[in-house]
Parts: structure tokens; C-alpha cells; sequence
């Protein structure tokens, strides 16, 4: 049955249900109580927390080629403020924008691969004497535990290929972005197929989980009559609302189900696991899918994206560069290098763009998606060349619940300002009162 209150609206922790399937709504209108301003409901806006990490670092000003094949970095405040080449086709959501600039992590000096992905996000040098894991509660994590416990993720992990690769350690625990706990690396799950079932085949029991990861069926099927009955209880700006979202769902469950489907038995190639895509451009837009449903319908509040691994080898063919990523990445100061890598470094911000768009475009409460989430894009490396990590490209995109300061803007910060400043800033605008995080001096007072 579907399960709603006993009152003239919805509540908007509604699932539809049918036996051991559930799926989760987007917002609408009937979540909110006739005469009741939006703020004081349970449907009120949310917080939602995203970080999205590109390894190898970006074309900046520190090559030996300097300012003029700086294609990272933008300029100016406000009306003035410009976007560089690699971030143009964020354009249209410029006025969402922070840019930072004289960022470092000293966490990761020295490093190489082995543990660059994960201080990014807990600027924390890891104890790698030990005999397991240990590091420091990644910021993700830390803003989970604030904001993600109404939801039934309280975070979500995932990246567009394994993050076990040779030049990184071949899979330690410090090539993830997130730890739980000073002792707890989580892994980042790659395979669509399981993501899927994790965000709309949750179970109340073991019992059902382990019935939910043997089900290969379409779940939309499964609740057809459960979905007739609530369209028939909407009005019809609710309606369209649930219809688009749920023609997402097939959608993303069709692609799902085709990939799981692929027969590997034959062949001897034990690095592509079943449900992985063959199309990489397929896989990041379909990830990014994925998380921009598990966001609007309030899934999970709080997610972290390796686009691509560190340390990869991928090729990127379908836009003309056909050379490995990491061999290319050692650029010696080639321009042939250097241009490669910005074209590369160019299409995963539009793929990043493409999520962007969707938030925009995704009602929520009485704004959009974007308006109410902060998310931070970069990179815990600058001039892959040198494995360096000074000064970092990272960006901050959205509203914020109204706690951004909007128009748009490239902060010129004093040289080498601790990345933990800015993960200090996005803790004070999710709420999080805490004076110090990894190796911060201050908070970054223009955002």
C-alpha cells in the first residue's frame, strides 16, 4: 500500500510501497499543509552536501609555460566575475560560484597517489605505519552525522570506475574520499546496478535485503496499481512532478538492468566487474543520475563522486584523446600534453555541468535543488607534473539554503591558506559549530 498520514497532505518521508520494495518521492505540493508556511513543515527545504573530486590536479599558472596556460583559474567578482576555459560551461549557474585561490593541503605532500584522495577531504596526514587504516573523520562524514540521520542514507559513496588502481596503491584504504571514523575508509561503489538497489530497494529487515538483491525485475512494476492510487490522490502540478521523476527512475533502472546484464563469463578480464558500463561517458552521466534522484527525492542529504580514479589509465577516445590519463597527466610542460589534459580536465566539469542543470531545474520547496545544496569540485593535486599540491583548483556550487553569498566570485586568498579553511567555512554553513577542522587558521569570511 502506499503509505501516507491520516491528514489532507502528505508526509514527506512518504514511500511507496509493495511487499519488500520501497521507493522514495520527490517533493510535492501536497506535502505541505493547507495555510502552513512552507518553513515551520517537515517539507521545509533541506540541506544537501556534495563533493566531487577530479585527481591529477588542473592546467593553472604553475607550469613553465605560467599565467598564460593558466585555463583553471577565473577572475573578478560579481558582474565582473569571468570563468576560465576548463569551467565555461558553468556559465548559466556563474552566480553560484566561489573560486579560491593560494589553496594547499600540506596533508598530502609527498604523497604521490597513495593517499591524496583521501586527505582531500579530512587534511589530515593519515598514519601509514600502522597496521590498518587510520586518518581522521573525513568532512563528508562529519556533515552526515548532522544532516544525513533523517534520511535512509545517511551518506552515499560512489565513483564512475574502481579506485584500485597500481599508481595508487592498488586499492589501499587512503584512495577513498571517505572515512567514518579515524579508523573507517568506505569503499566508493562503482557498479550502477548495486547503487541502484541501494537507494530504491531498501529492506526493514535482512531478510528483505537479501530478497531485494536477488530481484531483477523492474520495481515500478512491481508497485503499478500502489502508483495509480496515489496520481489519483494529486493534483495536477503533483502529477507532473511524480511523472517526470518516476520516468527518471525507469530510466535509470533500464540502463541499470542493461548493464548488469552483460556476459563476462568468457572473456579473462577481471578488472570489469558486471554492471560497469563500457561507455565511460555513459557511466559519469549515469552516477551523476543517479545521485541527482537519490537528492530529490531525499534518499540520502550527503554524497561524495570520484569522477575518475586516481591514478587511472583511462583513454578518452569520445573526445578525441585517444592517450592514457595518467601517462599524459606527466605533461614535462608539453603544450600537446597540456591542451590534452584540458580537454579532458573541460569535459568532466560539463559532465559536473549537466548535474548542476538538473538541480536547477529540479523543484524543491520554494526554490530549486540548487538552491539548497552546497557542492565543492576539484582536486587535491595541482600541477600533476610535479605531484605537487599548491596552489589546489576547488570550487564551491549552490545556495546553500540562503546561507551562500551569491553573484559569483574568484577569491584571491593569502598564499598557502589551509584547504581546511574552506572545509571549516562549509561546516559553519551547514550548521556545524566547531572552531578547528584538520589544520584550518580561520574560516573564509566572503563566502
Amino acid at each position: 500500500m502506499a503509505t501516507f498520514l491520516t491528514k489532507k497532505h502528505l508526509s514527506r518521508r512518504t514511500f511507496l510501497r509493495s511487499g519488500s520494495v520501497a521507493l522514495g518521492l520527490p517533493f510535492l505540493d501536497a506535502m505541505v499543509p493547507a495555510a502552513t508556511a512552507l518553513a515551520k513543515t517537515e517539507a521545509a527545504p533541506k540541506l544537501r552536501a556534495g563533493f566531487f573530486y577530479i585527481p591529477h590536479g588542473a592546467i593553472m599558472y604553475n607550469t613553465s609555460h605560467g599565467p598564460a596556460m593558466d585555463k583553471w583559474t577565473p577572475s573578478g567578482v560579481g558582474a565582473d566575475f569571468k570563468l576560465s576555459p576548463i569551467l565555461s560551461s558553468l556559465e548559466p549557474y556563474k552566480k553560484y560560484i566561489s573560486s579560491f585561490g593560494n589553496l594547499e593541503n600540506a596533508a598530502t605532500a609527498g604523497s604521490v597517489h597513495t593517499f591524496t584522495p583521501a586527505t582531500w577531504l579530512s587534511a589530515t596526514r593519515p598514519d601509514t605505519g600502522g597496521p590498518r587504516a587510520h586518518m581522521a573523520t573525513t568532512l563528508d562524514q562529519v556533515i552526515a552525522k548532522v544532516i544525513g540521520q533523517e534520511t535512509p542514507l545517511p551518506s552515499l559513496e560512489i565513483a564512475s570506475e574502481t579506485i584500485s588502481q597500481s599508481a595508487a596503491g592498488n586499492g589501499g584504504s587512503y584512495t577513498t574520499l571517505s572515512f567514518r571514523d579515524a579508523d573507517s575508509p568506505l569503499p566508493m561503489e562503482y557498479n550502477p546496478r548495486k547503487v541502484f538497489l541501494q537507494l530504491f530497494g531498501e529492506g526493514d529487515t535482512p531478510a528483505e535485503r537479501a530478497s531485494i538483491g536477488q530481484f531483477n525485475g523492474s520495481i515500478l512494476d512491481v508497485m503499478l496499481d500502489r502508483t495509480k492510487q496515489l496520481q489519483g490522490q494529486l493534483g495536477s502540478r503533483d502529477r507532473a512532478v511524480l511523472d517526470g521523476y518516476l520516468d527518471s527512475v525507469r530510466e535509470i533502472e533500464r540502463r541499470a538492468q542493461k548493464a548488469s546484464a552483460k556476459d563476462l563469463s568468457g572473456l579473462k578480464i577481471p578488472d570489469a566487474p558486471v554492471g560497469e558500463l563500457d561507455d565511460f561517458a555513459e557511466q559519469v552521466k549515469l552516477m551523476f543520475d543517479l545521485l541527482a534522484l537519490a537528492y530529490q527525492a531525499d534518499l540520502t542529504r550527503v554524497a561524495s563522486y570520484i569522477m575518475v580514479a586516481e591514478g587511472t589509465n583511462r583513454t578518452y577516445n569520445h573526445i578525441g584523446v585517444p592517450d592514457s590519463f595518467h601517462p599524459v597527466s606527466h605533461h614535462a610542460n608539453d603544450i600537446d600534453r597540456l591542451n590534452k589534459l584540458v580537454k579532458i580536465q573541460t569535459w568532466h566539469v560539463e559532465k559536473f555541468t549537466e548535474f548542476i542543470k538538473k538541480m536547477a531545474e529540479t523543484p524543491d520547496g520554494d526554490g530549486s535543488l540548487l538552491d539548497h545544496s552546497i557542492f565543492m569540485y576539484g582536486s587535491n593535486m595541482s600541477n600533476s607534473d610535479l605531484h605537487n599540491n599548491y596552489p589546489e583548483p576547488n570550487i564551491l556550487v549552490g545556495g546553500g539554503n540562503g546561507r551562500m553569498k551569491l553573484g559569483g566570485k574568484h577569491l584571491v586568498l593569502p598564499e598557502r591558506t589551509p584547504i581546511a579553511n574552506l572545509h571549516l567555512t562549509i561546516l559553519q554553513k551547514i550548521g556545524v559549530e566547531r572552531e578547528k577542522f584538520g589544520d584550518s587558521t580561520g574560516v573564509i569570511s566572503e563566502v
